[in-house]
């Protein structure tokens, strides 16, 4: 079905109000903590894809955000490339979250999704006034893009079983600082209600 926003050049997305962000799970968990993360990681990894496969089926756009890895040169495929190959820690997580064709991804230099990317003017035309913000890692990347979203006005939902930190305690503080200060729910992944059209 062609899309009915015709302002990108021809090319631009239906509006939605909700998107779906996926932040840094395509991530070869090559860092001295991931040891403790991998399996809650993968825990995660399963009530996301599952959250994910919910909100593709409600018309929600689906929007991977990802490191860079300070790989300048990179490209989103690349990065999924090295994530998949054998040995590689975060191979499980990158499995199950494995992108499909259509899905969004934005690459970002910096701990924010917002930060020197092109996020900002995707979602300016995708439309959503509400984000569901996911991912690796729940007290750095994930907050640091909710707080940007906030600053955008963006209402927030953060599903606590979709996201993940180095330990349970740093998870829910940031979950903690994320209710209090940016206004964002955040109740299981089963329990999103996802809200569509324009």
């Amino acid at each position: 079905m062609p899309a009915k926003n015709q302002n990108l050049h021809g090319s631009a997305p239906d509006k939605c109000e909700t998107a779906l962000l996926l932040v840094d799970v395509i991530n070869d968990l090559e860092f001295p903590e991931a040891d403790q993360i991998i399996k809650p990681a993968v825990e995660m990894a399963h009530n996301l894809s599952r959250l994910k496969q919910r909100a593709k089926k409600a018309g929600l756009p689906a929007i991977y955000v990802n490191d860079n890895f300070g790989r300048w040169k990179s490209d989103f495929r690349a990065t999924i490339e090295h994530c998949l190959r054998k040995g590689v820690r975060g191979r499980e997580v990158t499995e199950i979250l494995r992108p499909e064709e259509d899905d969004y991804f934005v690459l970002k230099p910096k701990h924010s999704g917002f930060f020197s990317t092109t996020l900002e003017t995707l979602l300016r035309y995708l439309g959503p006034s509400r984000l569901i913000l996911t991912g690796i890692a729940g007290n750095f990347c994930v907050l640091f893009t909710a707080n940007d979203a906030y600053m955008r006005d963006y209402h927030l939902v953060v599903p606590r079983d979709c996201t993940v930190s180095n330990t349970p305690e740093e998870n829910e503080a940031a979950l903690e600082l994320m209710r209090k200060f940016l206004k964002a729910k955040t109740p299981l992944g089963k329990d999103v209600k996802l809200r569509t059209g324009a």
